[in-house]
């Protein structure tokens, strides 16, 4: 179409922040991942996704990429670059992990110099004791190509990007950063999902970022469940006695109202309300990726996400497991695990959409994405600004 944009995304993944930017209106000319299982999950999509038609899928490590063939040829640079150096469930060594890919966004960046960049990343790379990473990369955002110099530390390389900060460079390609935390489930994703999301632009667009606004709220939810009742009418279900804990906010919304302005959050039971019950080990007849798994166990810390809330965050796991909260609670407090497909739904994925693997790798490849959904809402902000003027699609400072 004719708004489309040209762009490539590095850490693609299972695929939902690209297939977000690609609702968005841009048309990915490749897309780079090393996990072959996740590689399989995208070529499988090809036949069923048009979108995904002319996606160049490359298999392999980023750090062997040469992306100076997208010089003068590219709008945007995506990246949900790995997010377990600075997961609070991780290990906790930052920049320090060999896993850290940032250098290589900075490369993208510096090799292709799009009109703009955005990058996915989770909540924790914001806390203390990364900031300082945090507003480094910002500044390597800024002014990429003020590249570290081999061997250098990231903080030397962050003093000099300081140093040059307000100097005025006619010769090199600066940028404008901005960044903001959001929740997935403020904008209709069934998931309180919280991810930072990075938006860098090139000087040249001469606008700034805006951010975002919720669309949806927890208020709005609250009402519909314990005011009016609309939620449980609408599924069908007996409305059961308001939690102890909620009734001072039930209160105040019997007396203000409804929240005017944004939709309720999604739950559990409105993403999965049309799915049949799986079964243990046997794969639906016309669902895909719909099939039971045994032992869930609800222990501390790990008690599953009550069928009538947003999802808590699904987990990517560790030693070859899923997270212990990718599991779905009952009223009653029984437990089970999420089947790949009501992961999916839960991620934002249309349920066409195959996941190739084990199931533990296919709950590992949805734990590591994107909602779709919010990276579509993300991207055509930034759609939006790149569209402004037509006049400077792809024009590239030398």
């Amino acid at each position: 179409m004719s708004s489309e944009l040209a762009s490539v995304e590095l850490f693609t993944g299972a695929g939902g922040l690209a297939m977000g930017t690609a609702r968005a209106g841009f048309a990915h000319r490749a897309v780079f991942e090393w996990n072959g299982d996740a590689c399989e999950t995208l070529r499988n999509n090809v036949p069923v996704m048009p979108f995904m038609c002319d996606w160049e899928i490359v298999e392999g490590d980023v750090r062997a990429v040469d992306f100076r063939r997208f010089r003068r040829s590219i709008d945007l640079v995506a990246a949900g670059a790995p997010c377990q150096p600075f997961s609070l469930g991780g290990k906790h060594k930052a920049y320090d992990d060999t896993r850290n890919m940032f250098p290589e966004v900075f490369r993208a960046a510096r090799e292709v110099l799009p009109r703009a960049v955005i990058v996915e990343n989770v909540k924790g790379l914001m806390r203390t004791s990364f900031r300082p990473y945090f507003d480094y990369i910002i500044s390597a955002l800024e002014d990429p190509e003020l590249c570290a110099k081999a061997n250098e530390d990231w903080k030397d390389h962050a003093l000099r990007l300081e140093r040059a900060r307000d100097r005025t460079t006619a010769n090199r390609v600066k940028y404008r950063v901005h960044h903001q935390l959001l929740n997935a489930a403020d904008f209709g994703l069934p998931q309180r999902r919280e991810r930072v999301f990075v938006v860098a632009l090139r000087e040249d667009v001469g606008i700034e970022w805006p951010g975002l606004s919720p669309t949806h709220s927890e208020d709005a939810l609250l009402f519909d469940k314990w005011v009016s009742g609309d939620y449980w009418q609408e599924h069908d279900v007996a409305k059961p006695r308001t939690p102890s804990r909620l009734q001072s906010r039930v209160d105040k919304l019997w007396a203000q109202g409804r929240p005017m302005f944004t939709e309720r959050w999604r739950t559990v039971r409105d993403a999965l309300r049309d799915l049949p019950e799986p079964k243990d080990g046997i794969e639906h007849a016309s669902i895909l990726n719909h099939v039971g798994n045994r032992g869930a166990k609800s222990y501390p810390g790990h008690t599953g996400s009550p069928l009538d809330e947003p999802a808590k965050t699904l987990k990517a796991g560790d030693h070859g497991v899923p997270g212990g909260e990718n599991m779905l609670r009952y009223p009653t407090g029984r437990v089970r695990y999420f089947t790949v497909r009501e992961a999916a739904r839960l991620q934002g994925f249309p349920d066409e959409y195959r996941f190739s693997g084990a199931w533990t790798e296919c709950l590992r490849q949805l734990g590591n994405a994107v909602p779709v959904d919010l990276a579509k809402v993300v991207a055509e902000s930034v759609h939006t600004i790149l569209c402004k003027d037509v006049s400077k699609r792809l024009r590239v400072v030398a």
